[in-house]
């Protein structure tokens, strides 16, 4: 395989199907993500988007289909397995620890890395407190990349709302991922902090980190993404560039209607 089609490969699904009794989520919905790129997956209401996150991340179990990370299927794995071959997600709705401090929210991403076993942890041996500190070193690094070190000790709760989205992605970036996905991380957000989010998901690219965005911030998805894949009524419509999508009859129709 050639250096472009293994780039072209990384992240992919196929003719994936979900079903909920006789009402069709998601039929024949397939994407390929290019690595360390941004894709957007844009739709109306009831489109299929979030459960698509929740297919990729094993939280439902599709009909059918496939998807596959860098020649690796992870269709059918358990949650837990799927964060462990690097897909890491953030929430539609949040969800912080508000009793934890800042601080102690990022360091529950970053035990997904932990390496030491039960034994270490009761003993406090010299390899539980080695990784304790290389966690807790990789738990500040993500708080001042998103920029909210200042707040590490507060309890999250206390943090006004466009902070707790940025404390959300820095506890997914302590899972060093390799594919973050994120539900709708603009929610709730006003345009200075849309932003700059929009700057901060740019710079999560420039890492080295492959993101996928479901998002319903139209401006947003246009400035920063790389390729845009349309979905309606749980197909995919479209896909392309934001110039190409923006343009295609079937993406005006199904936001706009038809006359």
């Amino acid at each position: 395989m050639s250096g472009q089609a293994h780039k072209e490969m990384y992240f992919h699904g196929d003719g994936i199907s979900l079903r909920f009794g006789g009402v069709t989520a998601l039929s024949g919905v397939g994407f390929h993500v290019r690595r360390n790129s941004l894709q957007a997956i844009i739709g109306p209401n009831g489109a299929g988007k979030t459960s698509l996150f929740n297919v990729i991340t094993g939280f439902y179990r599709m009909d059918e289909g496939e998807i596959h990370l860098d020649g690796s299927r992870i269709s059918g794995l358990a949650p837990h397995v799927v964060s462990r071959h690097g897909i890491v997600r953030t929430f539609q709705n949040l969800e912080i620890f508000t009793n934890m401090t800042v601080l102690e929210n990022v360091l529950t991403g970053s035990h997904l890395l932990a390496g030491y076993g039960p034994l270490d942890f009761f003993l406090r041996t010299r390899r539980f407190f080695r990784e304790e500190r290389e966690l807790r070193e990789r738990a500040e690094g993500c708080l001042d990349f998103v920029g909210l070190s200042a707040h590490r000790d507060l309890p999250a709760g206390q943090l006004p709302f466009g902070s707790q989205r940025l404390l959300e992605i820095a506890r997914a970036l302590a899972a060093e991922p390799r594919v973050l996905l994120l539900d709708e991380p603009a929610a709730g957000l006003n345009m200075k902090e849309t932003s700059a989010l929009g700057g901060l998901i740019r710079r999560i690219v420039d890492r080295g980190i492959t993101v996928v965005m479901v998002e319903h911030d139209m401006d947003l998805v246009m400035r920063i993404s790389d390729r845009v894949l349309v979905l309606n009524y749980g197909e995919v419509i479209a896909g392309g560039t934001p110039a190409e999508v923006q343009k295609d009859p079937a993406v005006v129709a199904a936001y706009l209607g038809e006359e």
